[in-house]
Protein backbone atom coordinates (compact mmCIF):
# COMPACT_ATOMS: atom_id res chain seq x y z
CA UNK A 1 0.00 0.00 0.00
CA UNK A 2 1.23 3.45 -0.91
CA UNK A 3 0.58 6.66 1.28
CA UNK A 4 -0.91 9.65 -0.25
CA UNK A 5 -0.38 13.52 0.74
CA UNK A 6 -2.51 13.29 3.57
CA UNK A 7 -1.14 10.33 5.10
CA UNK A 8 -4.21 8.04 4.55
CA UNK A 9 -3.22 4.80 3.32
CA UNK A 10 -4.45 3.98 -0.98
CA UNK A 11 -3.96 0.79 -2.84
CA UNK A 12 -1.34 -0.12 -5.34
CA UNK A 13 -1.94 -0.36 -9.08
CA UNK A 14 -1.40 -3.53 -8.52
CA UNK A 15 -3.40 -4.73 -6.06
CA UNK A 16 -6.46 -2.72 -7.61
CA UNK A 17 -5.64 -4.63 -11.06
CA UNK A 18 -6.04 -8.00 -9.16
CA UNK A 19 -9.02 -7.21 -7.47
CA UNK A 20 -10.12 -5.88 -10.91
CA UNK A 21 -9.22 -9.24 -12.25
CA UNK A 22 -10.90 -11.42 -9.80
CA UNK A 23 -14.06 -9.46 -10.53
CA UNK A 24 -14.36 -10.41 -14.16
CA UNK A 25 -13.95 -13.94 -15.61
CA UNK A 26 -11.28 -14.91 -17.47
CA UNK A 27 -11.52 -15.67 -21.26
CA UNK A 28 -10.57 -19.10 -20.83
CA UNK A 29 -13.11 -20.03 -17.76
CA UNK A 30 -14.85 -23.08 -19.14
CA UNK A 31 -17.75 -22.00 -18.06
CA UNK A 32 -18.09 -18.90 -20.00
CA UNK A 33 -16.55 -20.52 -23.29
CA UNK A 34 -19.55 -21.05 -25.29
CA UNK A 35 -20.28 -23.79 -27.55
CA UNK A 36 -17.32 -25.85 -26.21
CA UNK A 37 -17.95 -29.95 -25.86
CA UNK A 38 -19.50 -31.09 -22.47
CA UNK A 39 -19.00 -34.52 -21.22
CA UNK A 40 -21.84 -35.71 -23.70
CA UNK A 41 -19.96 -34.53 -26.62
CA UNK A 42 -22.91 -32.24 -27.62
CA UNK A 43 -21.94 -28.65 -27.57
CA UNK A 44 -23.50 -25.96 -25.15
CA UNK A 45 -24.81 -22.80 -26.01
CA UNK A 46 -26.93 -21.46 -29.33
CA UNK A 47 -27.00 -24.41 -31.61
CA UNK A 48 -30.15 -23.55 -33.66
CA UNK A 49 -28.17 -22.30 -36.49
CA UNK A 50 -25.82 -24.97 -36.38
CA UNK A 51 -28.23 -27.56 -36.92
CA UNK A 52 -31.12 -28.00 -39.17
CA UNK A 53 -35.08 -28.87 -37.10
CA UNK A 54 -35.59 -32.31 -38.80
CA UNK A 55 -39.18 -32.80 -38.50
CA UNK A 56 -40.66 -36.60 -37.70
CA UNK A 57 -43.48 -37.19 -39.96
CA UNK A 58 -46.90 -39.26 -38.40
CA UNK A 59 -46.47 -43.09 -38.28
CA UNK A 60 -49.33 -44.49 -40.40
CA UNK A 61 -51.84 -45.34 -37.26
CA UNK A 62 -55.39 -44.62 -38.71
CA UNK A 63 -57.70 -43.68 -35.59
CA UNK A 64 -61.13 -41.85 -35.67
CA UNK A 65 -60.76 -39.62 -32.82
CA UNK A 66 -61.48 -36.40 -34.24
CA UNK A 67 -64.42 -37.27 -36.29
CA UNK A 68 -65.82 -39.01 -32.61
CA UNK A 69 -65.34 -35.89 -30.38
CA UNK A 70 -66.68 -33.67 -33.22
CA UNK A 71 -70.06 -35.60 -33.64
CA UNK A 72 -70.20 -35.07 -30.08
CA UNK A 73 -69.31 -31.41 -30.11
CA UNK A 74 -66.01 -31.87 -27.37
CA UNK A 75 -63.46 -29.24 -28.07
CA UNK A 76 -59.66 -31.08 -27.23
CA UNK A 77 -59.70 -29.45 -23.95
CA UNK A 78 -63.03 -30.85 -23.10
CA UNK A 79 -62.00 -34.75 -24.09
CA UNK A 80 -58.65 -34.31 -22.19
CA UNK A 81 -59.99 -33.11 -18.91
CA UNK A 82 -62.79 -36.16 -19.18
CA UNK A 83 -60.21 -38.78 -19.92
CA UNK A 84 -57.59 -37.32 -17.58
CA UNK A 85 -54.96 -36.37 -20.21
CA UNK A 86 -53.10 -33.51 -21.40
CA UNK A 87 -54.89 -31.64 -24.52
CA UNK A 88 -50.93 -32.07 -26.07
CA UNK A 89 -51.95 -36.55 -26.01
CA UNK A 90 -55.14 -35.68 -27.27
CA UNK A 91 -53.67 -33.47 -30.16
CA UNK A 92 -50.89 -36.50 -30.96
CA UNK A 93 -53.27 -39.30 -30.90
CA UNK A 94 -55.57 -37.20 -33.53
CA UNK A 95 -52.14 -36.58 -35.58
CA UNK A 96 -51.97 -40.40 -35.68
CA UNK A 97 -49.44 -40.95 -32.79
CA UNK A 98 -49.80 -44.14 -31.06
CA UNK A 99 -50.32 -44.66 -27.31
CA UNK A 100 -50.72 -46.77 -24.61
CA UNK A 101 -53.75 -49.12 -24.70
CA UNK A 102 -54.75 -47.37 -21.25
CA UNK A 103 -54.80 -44.10 -22.86
CA UNK A 104 -57.18 -45.30 -25.46
CA UNK A 105 -59.51 -46.96 -22.67
CA UNK A 106 -59.90 -43.39 -20.90
CA UNK A 107 -60.79 -41.46 -24.14
CA UNK A 108 -63.17 -44.22 -25.20
CA UNK A 109 -65.12 -43.85 -21.65
CA UNK A 110 -64.85 -40.03 -21.65
CA UNK A 111 -66.49 -39.96 -25.12
CA UNK A 112 -69.09 -42.35 -23.49
CA UNK A 113 -68.54 -45.19 -25.57
CA UNK A 114 -67.91 -49.51 -24.43
CA UNK A 115 -64.51 -50.82 -24.69
CA UNK A 116 -65.98 -52.97 -27.56
CA UNK A 117 -66.60 -49.83 -30.03
CA UNK A 118 -62.93 -49.46 -29.39
CA UNK A 119 -62.48 -50.83 -33.07
CA UNK A 120 -64.62 -47.76 -34.62
CA UNK A 121 -62.20 -45.21 -32.85
CA UNK A 122 -58.87 -47.20 -33.06
CA UNK A 123 -58.33 -49.60 -36.32
CA UNK A 124 -54.85 -50.63 -35.15
CA UNK A 125 -56.70 -52.18 -32.08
Amino acid sequence: MEEDKKGQATKSSDEAGKKKAAAEPDSTDSSVVKNEATSSGKPRGDTKAASAPSQKEAPEITNKLREFRIDRMMSKAELARKAGLSVLTVARIEKGYGCRMDTKRKILKALGLKLSDRRKVFEDV
